[in-house]
């Protein structure tokens, strides 16, 4: 990596990129040893490393982008051992987040791929096992997240940073792992439960979903990390924490935009996925409080029915955007966006890493997939 310190003018994308082999060559070294632990239990555990590496193998890295530099947001000059390793461990953590994700929702795809329990599902079909292909996918795949879960936590051990600092962002990290899985948790009672709680407060509870779920553990906790581990200031962090907070919240609702309206050559999931799994996003929210009686009955009859066909997709977009509800996610986009750049402005920090996070905030809410 070059070093934050450089008395020429960065070159951001390329900063990003070196970052980004970076990463990938941490995570590529690590699974290569843990390949030599399972090989000792069995060569029949391939094929879990091999799910595991195609996942990995996929993705943008902004959560170590973010980790990066808000680690070099503290000073120029600090030296990168370390902090690379402990941002790597960031996307296996993703993963596990993924791969329970897609067992919870049931999806099919992910990253224009087979979602993992897909994947088992079909070793097992293919190879003319005994019992149930679609148990043998969601077990297998259940241990594979939990790997990933447990490799994320050995990945940011490894990064060898003086103890002071790994302390300091060990509190982060743990933090960021359990309140991803309570929003988890959320997201997974606001489908159950809301036809019984109603339209009323649906918006507030999607985005106290969107901030768990999603804000936190994508912008704002990696950001935290990054400081924590070079010893930034109190204000320093929280300026991290309000701008990842509200560039985070930005960051899902462009998700939730592209699981409805989005093109699947570019998403890698199929047209209309979010609303086949009944995903109670704010889209959806905004659109059921202002609904027809009509429109209303429409969305009950077709929100989360598996098997929605391209009409009934075509017939949630139309009411999702007579609503009103796709413009209203706009806007909270463009608002959030606003409080975001604001803040990184007044904050105190390197230009380096204020230019680069600036070029962040486009990747996370302008992109196509």
């Amino acid at each position: 990596m070059p070093p934050a310190s450089s008395t020429h003018q960065p070159d951001e994308k390329r900063l990003s990129d070196d970052l980004r082999s970076a990463v990938s060559t941490v995570l590529e070294d690590f699974l290569h040893d843990q390949s030599a632990v399972l090989r000792e239990v069995s060569v029949d555990c391939a094929p879990v490393l091999d799910a595991i590496a195609a996942l990995l193998a996929g993705g943008k890295r902004l959560r170590p982008a973010f980790c990066y530099w808000g680690f070099h947001g503290t000073a120029d000059g600090l030296s990168d051992e370390g902090v690379v390793t402990a941002a790597a461990a960031l996307e296996l953590f993703q993963a596990a987040a993924l791969i329970h994700d897609d067992v919870m929702d049931d999806s099919d795809t992910r990253r224009g791929q087979p979602a993992v329990h897909r994947r088992f599902e079909a070793l097992h079909r293919d190879s003319g096992w005994d019992g149930s292909s679609a148990r043998f996918g969601l077990a297998g795949a259940v241990l594979a997240g939990d790997l990933c879960l447990s490799w994320s936590d050995e990945l940011f051990s490894r990064s060898r940073l003086p103890a002071d600092a790994m302390a300091r962002g060990r509190q982060v990290f743990n933090t960021m792992r359990t309140q991803l899985m309570g929003g988890q948790y959320l997201d997974m009672l606001e489908q159950a439960s809301s036809t019984q709680r109603g339209a009323a407060g649906a918006v507030d509870r999607a985005r106290r979903v969107l901030t768990f779920k999603s804000a936190k553990y994508s912008i704002e906790h990696p950001l935290l990390l990054g400081g924590s581990l070079a010893g930034a200031s109190t204000d320093l962090l929280a300026d991290y924490s309000r701008f990842g907070l509200a560039l985070g919240e930005a960051f899902q609702l462009r998700d939730d935009v592209l699981g409805v309206f989005g093109d699947p050559a570019e998403t890698g999931k199929p047209a209309g996925d979010d609303l086949r799994e009944g995903k109670r996003t704010v889209l959806v929210g905004l659109a059921v409080q202002s609904a027809t009686p009509a429109q209303a009955a429409e969305l009950e009859r077709l929100l989360g029915a598996p098997d929605l066909d391209a009409a009934g997709v075509q017939t949630l977009r139309t009411i999702l955007t007579e609503t009103g509800a796709l413009a209203g996610v706009e806007e909270l986009i463009v608002q959030q966006v606003d409080v975001a750049c604001a803040t990184l402005d007044a904050a105190e920090l390197t230009t380096t890493a204020r230019a680069a996070l600036h070029e962040l905030v486009v990747a996370a809410t302008s992109r196509r997939s």
